[in-house]
């Protein structure tokens, strides 16, 4: 179906994948690259709206299957309106998390059976897959110290607490274990400059 690329970055909270997401894109931009940055949950109007409910408020108001329903929908719309239509016109699409965050925070973290997930994923989605995910890798203490400068409401996952994200840290490194060919696990603690330079590199293979 795609003409363009599909690459998406993953990690724990404060890893940094907005930032680098936003280098990355500037840097194709700069060699020609039709880009389109984007992010989940979010992204288009709609999932803007669902991304409110998910990231505001108390950590407690939603369960995890209700999340992953919320996610999915989101995840929908934003391939339906935002996502699909980009790779058909031959765009790099830049995603700041996908379906492995869904995996780790509502499947390894909240403990949703990660086969009803992946059902419902390929009932909503289908075969769909990122060309390339590049995933950040932070200790979660300094993950959510980072986190906790941001100013803003979109807290309720940082509140959540380390065992938590320690489990969210582990499932990425499971799913990067599962599928190798296209999950890229990248040292966290590095410099901002070091991190580009290694995706860059990552980013050009798939070009």
């Amino acid at each position: 179906m795609a003409k363009g690329i599909f690459i998406t970055l993953e990690g724990g909270e404060g890893a940094g994948k907005s930032s680098q997401a936003r280098m990355l894109g500037t840097a194709l931009e700069d060699k020609g690259r039709n880009v389109l940055l984007t992010r989940e949950p979010g992204g288009t109007t709609g999932a803007e709206a669902i991304r409110k409910l998910l990231v505001e408020g108390p950590g407690g108001k939603w369960d995890g299957i209700t999340e992953a329903l919320l996610h999915t929908a989101a995840r929908r719309d934003h391939l339906v309106n935002a996502v699909w239509p980009a790779l058909e016109a031959g765009k790099v699409v830049i995603s700041d998390r996908f379906v492995d965050s869904m995996t780790a925070y509502q499947g390894y973290a909240y403990g949703v059976d990660r086969t009803a997930l992946a059902t419902l994923y390929k009932s909503a989605i289908g075969d769909f897959k990122p060309a390339l995910t590049l995933i950040l890798d932070l200790p979660v203490e300094a993950g959510l110290a980072r986190a906790a400068q941001r100013v803003g409401k979109e807290t309720r996952y940082e509140s959540m607490g380390t065992e938590f994200h320690e489990r969210v840290r582990n499932g990425f490194k499971e799913i990067a274990k599962a599928e190798p060919d296209r999950c890229k696990v990248i040292d966290g603690t590095q410099s901002i400059e070091a991190i580009h330079k290694i995706i860059l590199a990552e980013v050009e293979k798939v070009l």
